[in-house]
Parts: C-alpha cells; structure tokens; sequence
C-alpha cells in the first residue's frame, strides 16, 4: 500500500511510467505465450517425417505437420506443398515461410525495447521537473523554507527516476531474453530446412534412379523380346 501511494505521489510524469508497465507486462506475457507454442524437440520431430517421407505418403507427413503449431512444422508442410513444382519453388516458399515466421517471433519486441530506454528518460525527466517545481517554491517561500521542505520536494522528485529505472530495467531484461530465444529458434529453423531440403533432394536422385533403372530394364526386355522373335523366324 505504501508503494502504491508513494507511486501517485510521483506527479504527473508517473502517469506515462504507468502506461509503459503496463505495455511492458501485455508484451511480455504475449511473447511468453508465442515462444512456448513455438517449442517443438526438433530430433524427433525431423525423425518422425523422414520416417514417413521415406514411405512415399506426402500426404501423411502434410497431416503429421499440420497437427504442430510451430515455426517448423509450417515450414517443412509448405515445402511440402511445393515438392513437386522442382527444388528451386521449394526453396523459395520455405524461405518465404521462414521469413515471416521470424516476423511473428520478433513481433512487438520493438517495442520492449522502446520502453527500456523511454521509461528511465521518462524518470529522468519527472526528477528534473520535480525538482524545478521544488526551487522554485522554496524562492517563493523565500526566508521562511525549512530542510523539511526540501527534502521532501526532492524524494517526490526522485520516486519517478526509481520507478522509471526499475520498468526500464525489467524491459531490458526481457528483451534480451526474448531475442536470445528467437536466435535460438532461428538457429533450429535454419538447421531443419537443410536438412528438409537435403531429404527432398535425396527422394528427388532415388526417384530418378528408379526410373532410368526402369527403363533400362524396359530397354533390356525389348531387346529379348526382339531376339526371340527373330530366333524364332529363323
């Protein structure tokens, strides 16, 4: 209770100290929320999908991504969608996938990071003009100012550089916990599309394998095929 009074006794700079907590606190648990879906234990997510691509059911391991709700399982889906259009569209739907996903995981952190260097000048400001206001009625008392007097005009000045380095300092944190994390998910995003892109091309060479295997045995048949013919007119 007492911190909540001393707060408002911060005048009127405290007002948009106030609005920057409260932003501070909506983004941080919004980015909590984003980065917590975005959690996905890539090993045996990436295992489970060449498992099922080596099957030859695209569409199964389409169903298998569509059930996560994260950065890559929507990367690896829409490559997916694309398998068949040739390795340079795949290439450029999940780097387009994979840009806009990083958007998402940065969004708003800006503006953390706006509050941390916007709530201490903000403090800074409300003591300096805090302080302005106390001189100048201690000249208006003119002989009649006491310590007290002074000392309390100060401290009130002082409350909004407190509470506008202790917003500005718990932005800050976050902020650079939150970029540490979205670093580290760009680091699994851009290690799964490697070997996403590796898995599609190694399906893309035993495929062409098999058909010109195919075709020469097609090519082998016919040639039989022509000698008993010519055997047996013979």
């Amino acid at each position: 209770m007492n911190v909540l009074r001393m707060f408002f006794q911060g005048g009127v700079i405290i007002y948009p100290i106030l609005l920057c907590s409260i932003i501070a606190a909506y983004v941080t648990m919004e980015r909590f929320l984003v980065l917590r879906r975005a959690q996905l234990d890539v090993g045996q997510f990436m295992m489970k999908v060449r498992s099922i691509f080596q099957k030859g059911d695209v569409s199964a391991v389409l169903t298998f991504c569509s059930q996560k709700d994260a950065p890559i399982a929507n990367i690896v889906r829409c490559g997916l969608v694309k398998h068949d259009q040739g390795d340079q569209n795949v290439r450029e739907a999940v780097e387009d996938v994979g840009r806009a996903e990083v958007f998402t995981l940065k969004k708003h952190l800006s503006l953390l990071a706006g509050i941390a260097g916007v709530a201490p000048m903000l403090g800074f400001l409300g003591t300096a003009t805090g302080i302005f206001n106390t001189f100048q009625g201690i000249q208006s008392l003119g002989e009649n100012v006491n310590i007290a007097d002074l000392a309390g005009g100060i401290s009130q000045a002082l409350l909004t550089t407190v509470f506008g380095l202790v917003v500005g300092i718990a932005a800050y944190t976050f902020y650079n916990y939150f970029i540490t994390r979205v670093a580290s998910f760009v680091h699994q995003m851009e290690v799964t599309t490697t070997e996403f892109l590796d898995l599609l091309q190694r399906r893309d060479v035993a495929d062409v394998s098999l058909k010109v295997r195919s075709e020469s045995i097609r090519q082998r048949a016919l040639v039989y095929e022509g000698d008993e013919f010519f055997r047996k007119k013979r």
